[in-house]
């Protein structure tokens, strides 16, 4: 292809791969099995590289993709319209490391779990933990701005990034931001490109702020009887005023699903389970952690509370590897991340339910409670295509149940390819042009990850 022999020219044979290449194709959305077509691969191997490839994308009115590491569930990262795909992997710079003061400077393509160990390894926290962290990359992460369990207490990843370096159309070098903590002396562009998809520019490094890190973590298991009563004690931990690093939920199907593999037998009368964690000096957590089990322990059924480092690993683990159990259950299932105002989550847990019933499909939901954000579920044969179609209809439901409830579309994942247009059920005329507005300002000819994160 023309893009491909071309860019060959531009970078070197080193540089660009097939557009059949298949591993660039496709992401991890589940049930979707959408695979996208390009007409190359490019994997850079520094910025300069990136906007070169920009230039040339917008000089000839190619589409240009930008890739972390595939782990996105909204097929964000899938080249739906062609073009060039531009992986990050290569990026993995460290470019500046400095624990003394409590921040690092890496390129796009590191690994997010590299990103904590270096933290770690430096007596320091990096606390955004969003799933697939072996696999995800920092500038997906970025452009997705992700969260994960421990987003309670610290934050979702933009709430850790002070700068940035982006390649902007039509393939311009820029950084935003940097080594600072404070700045407020332009409009708050670094928050725009966040969680922007790679619509908007594609980031190539990061500036990332780090704090010390806790000396203890001490989670606790609650089971509860129903939704209704596990969303009560959470309620009651936070009206009381202790502050959990994170608030975890399963709900009755979820929990039934991933029983087996708890490292301790579940009750056979729970049919909700929280996990709550404290963190801080060992004296704070251990403090905060018996509030914790008063607080919780009032309408449990049974408390679980995992006191050695093992056995939390173990714990922490079994949560993060929740949804393949469930996805086992019937060889498949459909998700989305939807995300509703605290006091509607008990609600939207058993909303989640009946919209399954209405579609003749087994439904469950867990998440993230202390957030309102629900991961809700079909579960589904996936080789049977009408039992894949009356789950998508059941995923839009969904979508006007979050707007009703007051909440969003999407609490981590994104729009991507497949949620486009849903943002208008929850935002007014005027937000959704001024949505597109900015995407036209920033890529006039429409050629950034075109077809992704539509408002409508």
């Amino acid at each position: 292809m023309k893009a491909e022999r071309e860019l060959r020219r531009l970078l070197g044979d080193d540089v660009v791969l097939a557009g059949t290449t298949r591993q660039y194709l496709t992401d991890a959305s589940e049930a979707s099995e959408l695979h996208g077509h390009a007409e190359a691969i490019v994997l850079p191997t520094h910025p300069e590289q990136v906007a070169g490839v920009m230039r040339w994308c917008y000089d000839h009115d190619v589409p240009v993709v930008a890739r972390g590491g595939g782990t996105g569930l909204a097929a964000g990262a899938v080249p739906t319209e062609g073009g060039v795909v531009v992986a990050l992997e290569r990026l993995r710079a460290v470019r500046s490391l400095a624990p003394e003061l409590w921040r690092m400077w890496v390129e796009a393509g590191l690994a997010t779990a590299d990103v904590a160990r270096l933290a770690r390894e430096n007596g320091l926290l990096f606390a955004p933990d969003p799933g697939a962290a072996e696999q995800s990359q920092i500038g997906g992460n970025i452009a997705t701005n992700a969260g994960g369990p421990h987003a309670f207490k610290y934050g979702v990843t933009g709430n850790w990034v002070t700068g940035l370096e982006v390649v902007l159309a039509p393939g311009e070098l820029v950084r935003i931001g940097g080594p600072i903590r404070k700045d407020v002396a332009g409009y708050d562009i670094k928050s725009l490109l966040i969680g922007s998809e790679g619509t908007l520019g594609i980031i190539t490094a990061a500036w990332l702020k780090l704090i010390p890190a806790p000396e203890a973590q001490l989670p606790v298991v609650a089971f509860y009887t129903s939704a209704e009563a596990g969303c009560d004690a959470m309620a009651t931990v936070m009206g009381s005023g202790l502050v959990p690093a994170a608030i975890e939920y399963l709900d009755e199907g979820a929990l039934a699903a991933s029983a087996t593999s708890f490292p301790q037998p579940v009750p056979r009368a729970a049919a909700f389970m929280l996990i709550v964690e404290a963190d801080g000096s060992a004296a704070e957590a251990h403090r905060v952690r018996t509030e914790l089990v008063e607080a919780l322990g009032e309408n449990a059924v049974d408390l679980y509370v995992a006191n050695h480092r093992r056995a939390i690993d173990q714990l922490w683990r079994w949560r993060a590897g929740a949804s393949i159990p469930i996805s086992a259950r019937r060889g498949g299932k459909v998700s989305e991340d939807i995300v509703v105002p605290l006091e509607r989550l008990a609600e939207a847990i058993a909303a989640t339910r009946e919209i399954g019933a209405r579609h003749r499909l087994p439904a469950c939901s867990w998440g993230h409670a202390g957030d309102g954000n629900l991961h809700s579920t079909f579960m589904l044969d996936r080789t049977n295509p009408d039992e894949l179609a009356r789950a998508k209809e059941a995923a839009a439901e969904l979508f006007t149940l979050a707007s009703e409830l007051g909440g969003s579309v999407s609490g981590e994942h994104g729009l991507g390819f497949l949620k486009r247009g849903a943002l208008a059920r929850q935002w007014p005329p005027a937000a959704v042009s001024l949505h597109e507005s900015i995407k036209r300002l920033l890529d006039p000819k429409g050629l950034l990850n075109p077809g992704k994160k539509l408002a409508r």
